[in-house]
């Protein structure tokens, strides 16, 4: 496992032990390079208005269409370590 994979890998563990909750806008950001970092470019239609959550997460996730996928691990890795 290359050393990227592994903080990423570590930072995924790390998000999910955080002594406090983040507020929306930064979960929706973790989600989004998440998404982006293990799954790439979004796909699929964009969730209709009755599906508030489901449609930001899209959102999110859309923002980062073109991101690489180790572009994606390093600000989450990044991101993960500003919440510590």
């Amino acid at each position: 496992m290359d050393d990227l994979n592994a903080r990423f890998q570590q930072a995924v563990t790390e998000s999910r032990q955080l002594t406090s909750r983040p507020d929306n806008m930064t979960l929706l950001q973790l989600y989004a390079l998440y998404k982006q970092a293990t799954e790439g470019d979004v796909t699929g239609e964009r969730p209709g208005f009755s599906d508030l959550v489901g449609r930001a997460k899209w959102d999110g996730w859309a923002g980062l269409r073109g991101t690489s996928t180790d572009d994606a691990m390093t600000r989450y890795v990044d991101l993960v370590d500003s919440l510590k």
